[in-house]
């Protein structure tokens, strides 16, 4: 059986634009005879078939968007949404909402499900475990038969797509500064395991600003939390993860968590081991949700200013949808959201 082809593969392989494929395949007249030929000929070997997807949206605009989200339950989350439908609404459009739950198949489901015709483009935060397969042959896909996609917050940083993302970086180093103003010799964190990339920016922007202040890493003091299991709903078991964590460094007084679950159950175990905050260990989360501002005692944090990129990531894609020129190379944007560091009572 021949392998299944998609325009960009065609493109590639004749070594013309995309658009020079896709008109030559429904004999534009302002593609030569000869390419027409040679890309039907090609097409026809790979038994090539056109999308019903791209054909739908060629066919008909359903003033619709489609996002997928990982989680629907994260203030985050939720915000970004907002700041989708704000937008979306002005400019006269719809807003479906799918969601993951951090599978790569349902974000493939939900994909293939939304892609019917239903919607005009796609804003996505990626699974978790699509990040750790790294498998994105369903982004490729669609974006090679003409539905755009823009990403933000987890994004795959070489795609040829429009993105929105977080300074997390730069956010999280200036985090751990504070800390070190404040005085913190010893400053733990909280992170997330490597192939999210989110929690992979925080932790170097954590060791930037240690190097900064010619401060060594050390490993006893980083704690990487394997977040495939779902501690939302067994607190105890991170919590006992990060009791271990001050257990074996005594001389903890500050700690950076990559996000707000870890941060707030970082407060309650050094609690629970007697000691006072800020007093004693200061404590800085990121993202800043409900539970931040109503924390005992409240938590300074990382504001993402997650609805600010809903809004971006919307006419970002609207935009798109709207000024549908084909050119033989098209432009993507990456935008950077600056984060604005929140203090209250976690830290000096």
């Amino acid at each position: 059986m021949k392998r299944k082809i998609t325009l960009k593969q065609i493109a590639r392989e004749l070594e013309v634009s995309i658009s020079t494929v896709s008109k030559a395949l429904r004999n534009s007249a302002e593609i030569s005879e000869d390419t027409k030929q040679k890309v039907q000929a090609f097409a026809k070997l790979y038994n090539y078939r056109p999308n019903n997807i791209a054909l739908s949206l060629k066919n008909r605009k359903t003033n619709t968007i489609g996002i997928i989200i990982p989680e629907i339950v994260h203030h985050f989350f939720s915000k970004v949404i907002r700041g989708v439908e704000l937008v979306a609404n002005k400019r006269g459009y719809n807003v479906i909402v799918g969601l993951s739950n951090e599978s790569f198949s349902k974000e493939v489901i939900n994909m293939e499900m939304l892609a019917n015709g239903s919607i005009d483009g796609f804003i996505l935060s990626i699974s978790k475990e699509t990040q750790q397969l790294q498998d994105y042959h369903h982004f490729n896909e669609t974006m090679s038969q003409g539905m755009p996609i823009v990403m933000f917050d987890r994004v795959v940083s070489d795609m040829n797509c429009d993105k929105v993302i977080v300074d997390d970086l730069n956010g999280a180093k200036n985090a751990v500064e504070k800390l070190l103003r404040n005085g913190c010799k010893s400053i733990a964190l909280i992170t997330t395991k490597d192939y999210v990339s989110v929690g992979k920016l925080r932790t170097q922007g954590y060791l930037e600003a240690l190097e900064k202040h010619q401060i060594q890493p050390k490993a006893d003091l980083i704690l990487k939390i394997d977040d495939t299991l779902d501690y939302e709903t067994r607190l105890d078991a991170l919590e006992n993860e990060i009791k271990q964590l001050f257990k074996a460094n005594n001389g903890i007084d500050g700690v950076f968590a990559v996000n707000e679950l870890y941060a707030l159950s970082a407060m309650k175990v050094a609690r629970k081991l007697g000691l006072n905050i800020p007093e004693d260990v200061q404590v800085i989360g990121f993202t800043d949700g409900v539970l931040s501002k109503h924390s005992t005692p409240s938590l300074t944090t990382v504001s993402q200013h997650a609805q600010q990129m809903g809004e971006k990531a919307a006419d970002l894609l609207i935009n798109k949808l709207e000024n549908n020129i084909e050119t033989e190379e098209e432009y993507f944007q990456t935008v950077i959201i600056a984060t604005e560091l929140i203090e209250r009572e976690s830290t000096k």
